[in-house]
């Protein structure tokens, strides 16, 4: 902060003018000139300065708002580019997947219809066999009749 100018000689004056004694009179100028040196008062040109300042800095916030609008616009260009990879990795990802499932399902389908043939293969044989049994089991049916 500046210094008030006071000047000493012309209070000292005025006040011998007024009616003090030359001592009276330095002894309060001192004492006003003491004061004025204790005193933090700010000068306009100290106000001037601070205006500069506080300018200057408001320069400053706007150039570092400048700076950051610009790093966020990158930044979400970037997040933008690593969820478009994201999703075509996991689209990637699905596909396989799905394409996994539908080749286990074919092979599901034909193992069935594999266990589908052998067992009609199976029936068929059983009912050969069966229809024996029973041409078998008559024909031995009739002959023990034919012996009584």
């Amino acid at each position: 902060m500046g210094q008030v100018a006071f000047d000493t000689l012309q209070a000292s004056e005025e006040l011998q003018t007024a009616g003090l004694t030359s001592q009276q009179a330095k002894a309060i100028s001192l004492i006003v000139r003491k004061s004025h040196e204790v005193a933090d008062v700010a000068t306009k040109a100290d106000i001037a300065d601070v205006k500069r300042d506080i300018s200057d800095v408001r320069k400053e916030i706007a150039d570092v708002r400048k700076d950051l609008s610009a790093e966020i616009t990158d930044v979400r260009k970037d997040l933008s580019a690593e969820i478009a990879d994201v999703r075509k990795d996991m689209a990637a990802r699905f596909e396989k997947n799905e394409a996994q499932i539908q080749a286990r399902f074919e092979k599901t389908d034909a193992q069935i219809a594999l266990i589908r043939k052998d067992v009609e293969h199976i029936a068929t044989g059983l009912l050969l066999k069966l229809g024996g049994v029973i041409v078998v089991t008559i024909s031995a049916a009739t002959a023990i009749l034919k012996f009584f």
